[in-house]
């Protein structure tokens, strides 16, 4: 259900079936990567999902969350990085497979919105991706060493995000 392009209007609809209908205490929610991401080796000159587009959705999910008596955690989405298969994908225009850190051209605003929308709707927040950007940023490391794939948090992502919202 929903306008039949975009991963939030499907998450809008599934939701209640796979979210709200368990009756959790606590939800929480990550999405940008997908949504950001602009299907150049499709044609696409766009985001999957348009920025105010993705913020409405997002604003939505927290209040359908709220509205069945449930808690809300905003996650930021994680950092991408570059490597040989998204490269191969992605690497075109308008992303700039020379800069290192090109392959987050609209990314970083998707996250900055998560934090507007957490700050407006006084959902508290865990900013993964400063916490990798922090991580990247000490002598020898590298956000990668975080990703399976450039895209996705391996093990060790997983492990540092689980550690650092567990309180």
């Amino acid at each position: 259900g929903g306008c039949g392009h975009c991963d939030v209007c499907d998450r809008l609809a599934r939701l209640g079936r796979d979210v709200l209908e368990r009756d959790p205490d606590l939800v929480i929610v990550q999405f940008g990567i997908n949504d950001s991401a602009i299907d150049v080796h499709h044609g696409a000159k766009e985001p999957r999902v348009a920025l105010d587009r993705f913020e409405t959705n997002l604003r939505s999910i927290i209040a359908s969350i709220r509205g069945h008596g449930a808690e809300v955690l905003l996650m930021t989405p994680n950092p991408l990085r570059w490597n040989d298969k998204t490269k191969e994908i992605y690497g075109h225009p308008p992303y700039d497979a020379d800069d290192p850190l090109g392959f987050n051209l609209l990314l970083d605003k998707y996250a900055e919105t998560v934090r507007l929308i957490a700050r407006d709707m006084k959902a508290p927040l865990f900013d993964v991706d400063a916490m990798f950007e922090t991580y990247d940023a000490r002598p020898g490391k590298s956000v990668n060493d975080l990703l399976l794939d450039g895209m996705h948090p391996n093990d060790e992502g997983h492990r540092r995000i689980a550690a650092a919202i567990e309180p």
